[in-house]
Order: C-alpha cells, then structure tokens, then sequence
C-alpha cells in the first residue's frame, strides 16, 4: 500500500493493535501517530505494544472517549498540525476522531454524523425522521418501565446500552419477567478493555425484529456514495445476538441488494455524513429493511478483509484514500465471494484443540486463527470479544465461500473440562 506518507502524518484516535500491527507492515516507521486513554494505555499495557512498532512515531495520552477539548490537545501537541488524515480506530472513538478531523481542515464523517451513530438512540430518532422504518423503542431508566414497553408486544423486547458494540449488553427478552433479572447486564455492561471506565450509556428497549439480517458497508466521499456492498449476517440463536459468520457478498437477489444500499444511502443522507466508512445493520422483516443500527467507523468481524477478498481490492487503502480526501475507485461487481465463520467452543477449561491441518486443507479457505490456546478458560459467548478464532474462506460465489468456511469451522474439535 503506498499512501505516500511522511512523519507523523496519520493520526489514530483508540488503538485497535492489531490494525496498527498491519499498519506496521504496510507504512514507513514513524508515519502513525496513536491517540489513546491514560488509564487504556495502563490497563492495556498500550505503551509496551507500539515500542515494538516502528509504525508509531509516540503515543499520545488525551481523555477522548467522553470527550475530546480539540484546542488543548492542540496546544500541547502542536505537531499534529501537520497531519494528513486522521482516523477512529475504534468504535469510542468516532466522535472525537471527527472533531479533530474537522478541526485540522481534513475530510471525515462530521461532529454531526459522527455524534448520531455513536449513540442508538440518537440514531433511532434521526431514522424515524428520515422516515427509514424503524421497531417502536424507548429510552427507559427502570427495568419497570422496559417491562411495560415489552407487555405492549406480548412480553417480547430487545434491550441494549446506547453506547456499547460488539453486541455488548444486547439482549433478545422473550419474557418480561426475565427483564428485571436480566437488566443488569445491559444497564451495566462489562466493560471492554478498549473502553473508559466512566464511559456513559442508557438503556433502549425496542420492538422485536424477526426476519434475516444483513449489513451494509457504504464507502462515501464529500457526501457522495462511491461504493456499497451487502453482507450476509448470522447469528447467535437465542437471548445474546452475537454474529457468528458473515458473508460477501449477500446471496440476496440484485433487486434486494439494490434496496438495501438505497436504505443505507438515505441514512448517511440524513445525517449528513460526510467522509469514510458507514456500516449498517438492517432486518428484513415482513419484507421491510429495517434499521437495527449503524456505525461511523470501519466494520469489524473480518468484513474488511472479506471485502478485499471478494472484490479483489484493499478496501482499507480505499478508506484511507477517501480520509486523504481522494476519491478511489473500487469494482462495481465482487469477482467471487468470501466467509468468516468464527470459533465457538462450549463454556470451560481448554483440554485439547484438533482438527486444525484439516480445517487448512478445506479447498478455499485462506485463514485459520485460534484465540485460545490449551489451559484457556472460555466463557459463554456474550459479545463478539468471546468468540476464540475464526476461519476466513474463499468462493466462486456466496454459497461457496460460506460453505468452505463452515466446513473448516466443523473441522476444528475443542475439547473442555
């Protein structure tokens, strides 16, 4: 990738390590400057990770995730004046990101945009707005008043932290007798180690959506869609929706397809989004996109990487470019198709893991990643952080791909005690 940069010329707002690990292989030493938490880069251990990383040229400690004072980082780190694009790396990260893009005359999502998706409640107002459908929700502060919003759809709710991701805190309520039990844990979440000990969220109680589930990554430059892809979403069956496996493209006819990025191009419209990547979630049901929520940032669970693969392009250098204020040109048309299918072993301690040659040697696949080892203890699956690898495969088209990396996955034997 050959982005042209000089020192100190990229700035990343959070640090997700293992992208600033493939910066590391992919830009001159000392390009990147890393924006992060005092107390995340303690808890972390983040100045430890990037000595090891020439990519960065220092690491910059600033409070950001409950907000960025843009002018008193300035004055103290006037150096970043210089820099050429500036990036969110993670999702507690956007709002700030934004503002010192702004602020630094480079292109990016917009205080506005960024503010609205960084908060999902203020993205289901800005949706009924737009006139995008959207499920009856609430903003409730009492398990009493989410159970007599659930009683008005037959007991059944979804109830989510406003600010968490990677399905933190999502809960499918089937009873609203569960609902007081089960508070907690979307009132309080744990909290990821990327995240702010005081980083704020409420709770938002919402309609029960039934119906196949997608996602849509939008590529836009100075308010303009330059390319749209949907992805074939599955999940966790049951209370905790956490995505096991996507698909590149979505095996939906065209028409559907078509219908899907329309959707999503009126909500980057509405918000006023200016620059980047827009990734939205949406369930079809009763024949209806409906929005679940979206994110200002680029997508996470391998849909970058399966993008790349299946449209045969580096779909982060394209993001990147658009944060140069280029506008790239990617393929209209996927030349195949690619699948993540991740690990899900069963709750306990790691004895064994087999099967691993045999997953490799599946035609199609091009990745097999482990995340535990023997000796591990693995929880329930309640967020995406729980999950313990995944397998990335190739296809002629998407059943081909989700085949392969499903029949990688099945490879792999877990055995726990």
């Amino acid at each position: 990738m050959d982005l042209d940069l000089g020192r100190d010329e990229m700035i990343v707002v959070g640090a997700s390590l293992g992208m600033l690990h493939w910066f590391a292989e992919e830009f001159p030493p000392g390009s990147v400057v890393l924006i992060e938490e005092p107390e995340i880069i303690r808890r972390r251990g983040v100045d430890t990770a990037v000595a090891a990383l020439p990519v960065v040229s220092r690491l910059v400690a600033a409070d950001y995730q409950t907000g960025l004072d843009v002018d008193a980082l300035l004055a103290r780190e006037p150096g970043l004046a210089t820099a050429r694009l500036v990036m969110p790396g993670l999702e507690y990260a956007v709002r700030s990101a934004a503002r010192l893009a702004v602020r630094l005359g480079l292109p990016g999502a917009g205080p506005e945009a960024a503010d609205v998706f960084s908060d999902k409640h203020r993205m289901r107002q800005l949706a009924d707005r737009a006139g995008l459908a959207n499920p009856a929700y609430e903003l409730v502060d009492c398990p009493e008043r989410a159970v007599a919003f659930a009683d008005r759809f037959g007991g059944r709710c979804v109830l989510k932290p406003t600010r968490r991701s990677g399905s933190l805190g999502v809960q499918l309520i089937t009873d609203s007798d569960d609902i007081g039990p089960a508070w907690a844990a979307t009132a309080d979440p744990e909290k990821p180690v990327e995240a702010a000990d005081q980083l704020p969220t409420e709770v938002l109680v919402e309609q029960t959506l039934v119906g196949p589930e997608y996602s849509v990554e939008l590529l836009v430059t100075d308010g303009e869609v330059c390319f749209g892809n949907v992805t074939d979403k599955r999940v966790l069956p049951g209370r905790r929706p956490v995505e096991t496996g996507h698909t590149v493209p979505s095996a939906l006819p065209p028409a559907a397809r078509a219908e899907l990025v329309a959707v999503a191009t009126r909500l980057a419209a509405a918000a006023g989004f200016r620059t980047g990547v827009l990734h939205s979630e949406w369930i079809v049901a009763d024949g209806v996109p409906t929005l679940v929520e979206c994110a200002a940032r680029l997508p996470g669970d391998m849909i970058a990487a399966l993008l790349s693969v299946a449209y045969e392009c580096s779909f982060i250098e394209a993001y990147l470019r658009t944060l140069r204020g280029e506008r790239p040109r990617l393929p209209a048309r996927p030349s195949g198709a690619a699948a993540v299918e991740f690990l899900l072993p069963p709750p306990g301690t790691v004895a064994a893991v087999d099967g691993l040659r045999d997953a490799r040697r599946v035609p199609g696949v091009l990745d097999v990643q482990l995340d535990v080892a023997v000796g591990d203890r693995v929880g329930e699956v309640t967020s995406s952080v729980r999950r313990s690898g995944h397998v990335l495969a190739w296809g002629a088209d998407p059943a081909g791909a989700t085949d392969a990396a499903g029949a990688a996955a099945g490879k792999l034997r877990f055995s726990v005690g």
